[in-house]
């Protein structure tokens, strides 16, 4: 291998620890996928539903940064799973809501426990105190990277 080839770029400090953080959930929610016979993109999808209770398609679909046609396949898959309906869109007979069924409510209800779990466990020895700080923290950070985001996106 060249020398070029083999450079690395690396983060250092809390950067470095946010992204291990992120890639370290992100392996557990492809562990989770698997577990419940689903692929990753279809998790997020029921993630992104569950959180906001219903979305459109296109709600959805700009959410994920995915195409139209990919959550129409998602959602059919999600669908045909029994995970998902669809719902009449009251405003517009052209388009749906879609929501968990009862099934995806107790899918998510058990993806939620296993996931509390595992970071309870993962936390176990830091203090109440530091988890605070720690929360308060992520919840700074997001709220800004956010801010930025939409300064950007104006």
């Amino acid at each position: 291998m060249t020398e070029e080839r083999m450079r690395r770029h690396t983060l250092t400090g809390f950067p470095d620890a946010a992204i291990h953080l992120v890639l370290a959930f992100e392996d557990d929610r492809q562990q989770i996928a698997s577990d419940h016979g689903i692929s990753a993109i279809e998790l997020k999808c029921l993630f992104r539903i569950a959180a906001a209770g219903s979305l459109t398609p296109k709600q959805l679909a700009e959410k994920l940064s995915v195409t139209n046609g990919a959550i129409t396949g998602i959602s059919t898959r999600l669908v045909t799973a029994g995970l998902l309906h669809r719902v009449a869109h009251p405003n517009d007979r052209r388009s749906v809501y879609l929501e968990l069924t009862e099934a995806g409510h107790l899918a998510m209800a058990e993806i939620h426990a296993d996931f509390n779990e595992m970071v309870s466990d993962a936390t176990a020895g830091i203090t109440v105190d530091e988890l605070e700080v720690t929360v308060e923290t992520l919840r700074r950070v997001t709220t800004a990277l956010r801010a930025r985001l939409r300064r950007d996106l104006d």
